[in-house]
C-alpha cells in the first residue's frame, strides 16, 4: 500500500486581492483566533467589511445579464453544487471581482470611445448652470454637442462661492399658485426642463439656502446633468481656443487643446465659463491684501482683529457680516457708495440680506463705510506688522482718512471674465466703461469680433447689465433658451417657435402671458412677446420671449415674415425714473391707482407697443448706423403705446382697471370688435343684420365662436359688459 503523501499547505500571498481588500493577516487553522484584517483602498477593513464587499458584488450582479449570473452560479446552494458550495465565498469573490473589473474596463473603454470623439457641431465650454441649460436645449433638439468642464464636477464655481455659503437667490417654495410657469417667477435657482422633479424646491426648503446647504446647488446641478443625461466631459481644461483661418472640409471652424494635448474641433463655440477671475486693483501695497477667493472663513482668524474690506458690493458686505461679531471693528472702503437693490431694482446690487453692517455704521457701533478712489490708495506695513492706509490725495476721501492700523485687509471687488483660454488671434474684445469686465458681444450673443463664437450665462450679461437678471440663473436660463432658438434658425432653418390663434383670442393671449409668464418677468424689457397680425385669416401668430434689441432684425433672426403686417410687442418694465442708486422708492405716493394714469406706473407693469409696420434692417446694414439714424437704441419707436396699471400683487386681472383698457386699446389699433358675446347675443346681431338687409360684419367672438370657447384664459364670463 502506497504511503500517503502529506498535503502541502497552500501559501497565501500577503497581498491576495479579494474584492478590493488585500489580505494583511490571514488567519489559518491551528493558530490562535484573531480578527481578520484586510486592506481596502489603503485602509484596514475588518472581515465584516469583507463580507459586505461580497454582498455588494453579489448585489451588483443583479444588474448584470442573467447569463453572467448563471456562469457564477451565485444562486446555486450547497445541494446544487454551485461555486459557493464547492470553493467557498472567497473564490466567488475572486471571480466576481475579475468580472467586475472586466465590466468596469468595458465601461471605461466606452467612455474613452466617447472621449475619443474630437469633432462636434457645438462645443459648450463650462458645466455650470448656463452650460447645462444650453446643453439641455441642444440635446432636446438632437444636435451634436459636448460640454467641456475643467474640473471633475458640475457647478464648480458654486462649490467655493459664495465663500460664506449663503445664497442670495430666492427659493420661494410656496406662492399660493399651482401654475408651474408662474411659480418660476419666484424660483431663482431652477434650470428649465420638462422634468418637474428638477425644481430646486425639491432640494431645499430655505428661502435663502445657507450654511452647508449652499452646496445643495452643486448637488442640484449634478442631478440635473445626470437625470437629463447631458453629455459632459470632465477633467478637460480647454486651452488655446482659436478660429481657423479656413474651415475644415467638415465645416469645423474652431480648434482647441486640453491639458493632455488632445485636439478638438467645433463648428460653433459656446462660452459658458462665467465670470471667475477676481478683480484686482493695482495700487501701492496691493499684494499685501487677501482676496475674497482666499479669505478665511474661520472666525478664530479674525478674533479681536481690526479689519479693512475693499469693496461695497454683496461679497464685501457678506464678508463684513461674517466677521463683525468677533472683530474689533470692520471698515469698508470703496470708490463709490453702495447701490441698494431696492432702489435700483437690480438683483446684483447690494441686497438687504447682506447689509446688516449698515445698521452698525449708522447707529455708531464702530463699523463704518468710507469712499475713496482705490487707484490712489497706498497700503504700507508699519513697524508693528500691521497695515496703515494712506492716500496720495486726501481730498478724494469723503472725510478724513482714519489713523487706525489694520490687522487684515480683504479685497472683495467682484469678478471679471477670464479670457486666458483664447489664442491671441481669437481673443474676444472687451466691453467699454462699466462693461469692460465682460466680453463685447452683439445683441444675438455673438462675439463682436469673432464670428460663430457665442457667450451664454453671466459672461453675456453685458447686454442687460444693471437692467435685468441676465447675470443670474433666473435670468440666463431664458437668455440661453433665446440663444438656442436663434441658432436653430441660423444654422438649421428651424423658425422661432410660435402659436397661431384666432384674432378673437388676442386679449386672452396677452392676459395669459402678463399673469403667468416668467421669462418676460425676470428679463423685463429685454425679452418680450411679439404678436404678428394676419388680416387675411383673422389670426395672430404669437412668439414668446424674443430679444427686444433685435426687433429691427426680426425676420432675419426668426424666420417669420412681418413685411406689410401689423405687429404688437408686449413686455414688462419699471418706470425708468423709479430706479436709481440714490432714489427713494418708499415715498408715500409711489403707487399709481387710477387707470387713466397707468402710464405713470412705477413698479413692474406690462407695456404693449403697436407697430403699423415694423421696420426691418436691410441684411448686411450695420445696426449701430441704423440706430444713429432712427434713435431709440432699445426698440423701434412704436406707433402707439399702452401701459397696464401697476398692481400690488402683479396680477393684472381687474375687469375695469386692466382688462377693459387693454381691450379698448387693441380695438382702436386694429379696428375690430374684441368684446365677448354670448351665443344668444350673436344670434340677435345676425337677425338684426338680416332685418336691415345690410352686410354688417359680426363681432369676431361670434364668427370665431368654436375656437373662442377653447381659450385657456377666459377674461370674462359674460360678453357685453364693456360695450
Amino acid at each position: 500500500m502506497k504511503e500517503a503523501t502529506p498535503r502541502k499547505r497552500r501559501r497565501r500571498s500577503k497581498y491576495c486581492s479579494v474584492a478590493g481588500c488585500h489580505n494583511d493577516a490571514y488567519n489559518t487553522k491551528g493558530r490562535s483566533p484573531r480578527v481578520k484584517l484586510y486592506r481596502f483602498a489603503g485602509k484596514p477593513c475588518r472581515e465584516t467589511d469583507h463580507r459586505a464587499a461580497f454582498e455588494n458584488v453579489r448585489a451588483s450582479m443583479t444588474k448584470r445579464p442573467e447569463k453572467m449570473r448563471r456562469a457564477l452560479k451565485l444562486d446555486s446552494g450547497p445541494r446544487r453544487g454551485g461555486l459557493v458550495a464547492k470553493h467557498g465565498p472567497l473564490a466567488v469573490l475572486l471571480v466576481a471581482t475579475v468580472l467586475s473589473l472586466a465590466l468596469a474596463t468595458s465601461e471605461e473603454q466606452q467612455q474613452r470611445g466617447s472621449r475619443d470623439k474630437k469633432k462636434f457641431d457645438y462645443c459648450v465650454i463650462g458645466a455650470g448652470p448656463s452650460g447645462l441649460q444650453m446643453a439641455y436645449y441642444l440635446k432636446k433638439a438632437g444636435r451634436d454637442y459636448r460640454v467641456f468642464e475643467k474640473s471633475n464636477m458640475t457647478g464648480y464655481f458654486f462649490g467655493t462661492y459664495p465663500k460664506h455659503r449663503r445664497l442670495i437667490s430666492i427659493n420661494k417654495v410656496h406662492t399660493g399658485q399651482q401654475n408651474p410657469e408662474y411659480n418660476l417667477r419666484h424660483d431663482w435657482n431652477s434650470l428649465l426642463s420638462d422634468n418637474p422633479s428638477l425644481l430646486f424646491k425639491h432640494f431645499s426648503k430655505d428661502y435663502y439656502p445657507q450654511a452647508s446647504q449652499a452646496d445643495v446647488l452643486v448637488k442640484y446641478l449634478d442631478e440635473y446633468r445626470r437625470k437629463l443625461d447631458l453629455s459632459v466631459q470632465f477633467d478637460t481644461e480647454v486651452r488655446n481656443v482659436r478660429r481657423l483661418p479656413k474651415e475644415t472640409p467638415t465645416g469645423h471652424r474652431f480648434q482647441f487643446e486640453d491639458q493632455r494635448g488632445e485636439s478638438y474641433w467645433c463648428k460653433y463655440a459656446l462660452m459658458a465659463n462665467g465670470m471667475s477671475r477676481p478683480n484686482e486693483p493695482y495700487f501701492e501695497g496691493h499684494a499685501m491684501t487677501v482676496g475674497y477667493e482666499d479669505v478665511s472663513t474661520d472666525l478664530d482668524d479674525f478674533e479681536a482683529k481690526t479689519v479693512l474690506i475693499l469693496g461695497s458690493g454683496n461679497s464685501a458686505f457678506e464678508t463684513a457680516n461674517h466677521v463683525a461679531g468677533v472683530a474689533n471693528y470692520v471698515h469698508l472702503l470703496a470708490s463709490s457708495p453702495p447701490r441698494f437693490a431696492w432702489s435700483t431694482h437690480y438683483v446684483g446690487d447690494l441686497r438687504a440680506v447682506n447689509n446688516e453692517l449698515l445698521d452698525n455704521y449708522q447707529l455708531k457701533s464702530l463699523d463704518g463705510l468710507l469712499e475713496a478712489n482705490l487707484n490712489i490708495l497706498q497700503l504700507v506695513r508699519t513697524q508693528s506688522g500691521r497695515f496703515a492706509l494712506q492716500l496720495r490725495n486726501d481730498t478724494s476721501f469723503n472725510y478724513a482718512p482714519p489713523d487706525n492700523e489694520y490687522d487684515v485687509v480683504v479685497r472683495c471687488l467682484g469678478f471679471t471674465y477670464n479670457d486666458n483660454m483664447f489664442s491671441p488671434c481669437t481673443k474676444p474684445k472687451r466691453g467699454t466703461g462699466r462693461r469692460s469686465k465682460f466680453p463685447r458681444i452683439n445683441r444675438d450673443y455673438e462675439s463682436a469680433n469673432v464670428p460663430d463664437l457665442y457667450f451664454v450665462g453671466s459672461a453675456a450679461h453685458s447686454l442687460d447689465f444693471r437692467e435685468a437678471s441676465g447675470g443670474f440663473i433666473h435670468g440666463f436660463r431664458y437668455t440661453s433658451r433665446a440663444l438656442h432658438r436663434l441658432l436653430e434658425w441660423k444654422n438649421h432653418g428651424v423658425p422661432w417657435p410660435s402659436e397661431r390663434r384666432p384674432l378673437a383670442q388676442l386679449v386672452d393671449a396677452i392676459l395669459e402671458r402678463v399673469n403667468e409668464a416668467s421669462g418676460i418677468y425676470q428679463m423685463h424689457h429685454v425679452l418680450g412677446d411679439v404678436i404678428i397680425i394676419d388680416r387675411n385669416t383673422l389670426e395672430f401668430e404669437y412668439l414668446q420671449e424674443f430679444p427686444l434689441p433685435l426687433l429691427r432684425q426680426f425676420e432675419e433672426k426668426t424666420g417669420h415674415k412681418v413685411d406689410g403686417k401689423e405687429v404688437i410687442v408686449m413686455a414688462l418694465r419699471y418706470n425708468p425714473d423709479f430706479s436709481g442708486p440714490r432714489l427713494d422708492t418708499f415715498h408715500s405716493d409711489r403707487a399709481v391707482q387710477e387707470a387713466e394714469k397707468a402710464h405713470l406706473s412705477n413698479f413692474l407693469h406690462p407695456v404693449i407697443y403697436y407697430y403699423n409696420r415694423l421696420m426691418q434692417r436691410p441684411v448686411g446694414e450695420n445696426v449701430e448706423e441704423m440706430e444713429n439714424r432712427h434713435g431709440n437704441p432699445s426698440i423701434p419707436v412704436p406707433d402707439r403705446t399702452h401701459h397696464m396699471l401697476e398692481d400690488f400683487l402683479t396680477q393684472w386681472t381687474s375687469p375695469h382697471l386692466h382688462i377693459e383698457p387693454l381691450r379698448k386699446y387693441l380695438e382702436s389699433c386694429l379696428g375690430v370688435d374684441l368684446r365677448r358675446y354670448r351665443s344668444t347675443e350673436c344670434f340677435v346681431k345676425l337677425l338684426e343684420g338680416a332685418a336691415e338687409d345690410v352686410a354688417s360684419p359680426l363681432p369676431l367672438s361670434c364668427v370665431q365662436r368654436p375656437e373662442f370657447e377653447t381659450s385657456h384664459f377666459l377674461y370674462l364670463e359674460h360678453g357685453n359688459t364693456f360695450a
